[in-house]
């Protein structure tokens, strides 16, 4: 799972006095600032002068995400949140695409700018197409909401000058402003009958009354306050705890603004859990459609996803019996979801031992990858743990990207792989292998940290996350690692299984949930049935797939496409096909659609002749 890394199109910075934003953007503003990292290796001036002011658009409007790229500018501002501020954002974003269509590019126009111009205006169009959706108005959980984002802000921001300090002080003030936002777009949802699911709403208002029972010290948010920074003055240190101390009473009250909210008005409005699919909002159907096709980058039928599912399942259950008779003397199914769910010695007992096997897991692979990849990433990747505020809600790892230094500098921040340690006797020991290959190396940090330094690639194509191309390469990573030998033996190489399975219903559960009009309940059941995924593990993940359409579908998608590819050019070259170059060829161009990969990958089979 990846976490946070998307073309921020939608979000906007509220507007102060150190940063004004324009409601539309400005056509060609020849006088502003030009930004490199937004156009490098662009040739059409055109196209520079287009990304150029998106890119710097984007910063402005999306501050924290700003900060999470090493962009330093907006540290101090929060993105504005509101009706009002959503209205903007979209009609920023229509300007920005007129000028694309109306663009014409130099002939003869570069490679380069021609995909460029393509993925840049099919992210546009591919957003507008979601707009129907209104998920603002509705998507809560404990996993997706406002006061997820505000924990996160002390770790996000690495406070080390008196001005960083100023800068979170000043973030720390502006959200309530940020959650009131929040509050507002659930508010519109309501009355436009756009409304979370019950169990979602009750997620979020527990996640909420945890917070508001912590003292003060307890709060993530007042950690910076606590540093010791040696070399700061006194003033400065002091001015700091300060801060901090007079902001949480001010983010208290937020919170409670904010549970007063959803007691009162989100859960007496909110969906019973018979009703979680997207069908049964306004526009759900059309809603649904444009979301797969936003995540998987193809203009995919719910019901042909849900078969793909299906088949998918009976190819890899029978993969499952196989290693089940070897291991445990069974070929029936049940009882080896139940054996692989149920026996203690196959699970940790604490979270040290997830972190060291973690740490462990990542140093090998890291020793393998320069047999199979001829371009490797610069930037390191480090095992870290999912904050305790988060830890309950969320999933059982997801990565955190590099944060990119300047130009010619080393990175702010290798990649982190996050891996949950709560409930440590939840978390199989046999699944800790292909969870660690998909999440760091040679899965998440290798692509994204590849792409992220690609040299002379404008920043929208270093940073954007085609969901299929992202997770479908690291769910490929997941049995390539087993060419890779790096399986430790039969029991790990069922946990490659376990995960496959896991991923193959998704297309089965997402699509059950908001095409078919599945209950939570049936999705559990489901998952229940046909993965070894421990239940608590998979309320959190159902909990995703209502709260987030569509996106757990890519996976999937995104993996049978990638191996459908190597196949393909495996066959057509013979001895002439070279796995590391394909890997190369896969990854040279970041995150791109599925039929521009497919391109790319025909057009290398062809250089090199029948």
């Amino acid at each position: 799972m990846l976490a946070l890394l998307f073309l921020c199109l939608h979000a906007e910075a509220r507007p102060t006095t150190e940063v004004s934003v324009p409601d539309q953007p400005v056509a060609n503003p020849l006088h502003t600032y030009v930004n490199p990292a937004a156009v490098a290796g662009v040739a059409d001036l055109g196209l520079r002068s287009l990304l150029n002011d998106q890119w710097e658009d984007a910063m402005r409007r999306s501050p924290t995400w700003a900060t999470s790229l090493g962009d330093h500018r907006y540290d101090s501002l929060m993105p504005a949140t509101g009706p009002e501020a959503n209205t903007r954002a979209i009609a920023a974003r229509t300007g920005f695409l007129a000028r694309a269509h109306a663009l014409t590019l130099t002939t003869p126009a570069t490679e380069s700018d021609r995909l460029t111009f393509a993925l840049f205006t099919e992210k546009l169009e591919t957003d507008e197409a979601t707009d129907i959706c209104h998920t603002e108005q509705w998507e809560l959980s404990a996993r997706s909401s406002p006061i997820v984002d505000i924990n996160g802000l002390a770790e996000a921001m690495d406070i080390k000058t008196p001005q960083d300090a100023q800068n979170y002080l000043a973030r720390l003030h502006a959200s309530p402003v940020y959650l009131d936002g929040a509050i507002a777009n659930l508010r519109a949802g309501i009355a436009a009958g756009r409304t979370p699911t019950e169990a979602s709403a009750r997620l979020a208002l527990k996640q909420v009354n945890d917070q508001l029972e912590l003292a003060n010290d307890g709060w993530s948010v007042a950690a910076p306050g606590r540093a010791p920074h040696p070399d700061w003055s006194d003033a400065d240190r002091a001015a700091l705890h300060l801060g901090v101390d007079t902001a949480i009473p001010e983010l208290r009250a937020a919170y409670a603004r904010f549970r007063d909210f959803l007691v009162n008005e989100e859960l007496p409005a909110a969906r019973p859990e018979s009703h979680a699919g997207l069908l049964y909002l306004p526009d759900g159907d059309a809603c649904y459609k444009a979301l797969i096709r936003s995540e998987t980058t193809l203009p995919l039928d719910p019901a042909d996803v849900h078969q793909t599912g299906l088949d998918a399942l009976a190819s890899i259950h029978a993969e499952m019996l196989t290693l089940g008779k070897n291991l445990f003397g069974t070929t029936d199914l049940p009882s080896l979801l139940k054996r692989l769910r149920t026996d203690p010695s196959l699970y940790f007992t604490t979270g040290a031992e997830i972190q060291a096997a973690a740490e462990s897991c990542l140093a090998r692979s890291t020793a393998a990858i320069p047999r199979f990849f001829g371009r490797l990433p610069k930037a390191s990747c480090t095992v870290k743990p999912i904050p305790d505020y988060e830890a309950p809600y969320t999933y059982i790892a997801y990565y955190n990207p590099m944060v990119p230094g300047a130009p010619g500098e080393a990175a702010e921040r290798g990649g982190e792989f996050r891996i949950n340690l709560s409930s440590p006797t939840t978390r199989a020991r046999f699944e800790m292998e292909v969870l660690t290959w998909h999440e760091s190396i040679p899965g998440h940090h290798l692509q994204i940290a590849i792409a992220q330094e690609l040299p002379e690639m404008p920043a929208f194509r270093k940073n954007l996350e085609n969901t299929a191309f992202t997770e479908g390469w690291a769910l490929y990573t997941e049995r390539l690692a087993d060419e890779m030998g790096l399986y430790t033996g039969d029991l790990d190489r069922m946990g490659m299984l376990s995960f496959d399975a896991w991923r193959a219903t998704r297309l089965v559960v997402d699509t059950g949930i908001h095409a078919q009009g599945w209950t939570r309940e049936q999705a559990q059941e489901f998952m229940l049935d046909n993965t070894a995924l421990a239940p608590n593990n998979i309320a959190n993940e159902v909990d995703r797939y209502i709260t987030w359409p569509g996106q757990a579908c890519a996976y999937k998608i995104g993996q049978i496409e990638i191996w459908k590819l190597r196949h393909e050019a495996e066959q057509k070259l013979g001895p002439k096909f070279d796995l590391k170059t394909f890997h190369d060829v896969v990854l040279a161009q970041g995150s791109v659609t599925l039929p521009v990969l497919r391109q790319q990958v025909e057009a290398w089979v062809g250089s090199l002749g029948p």
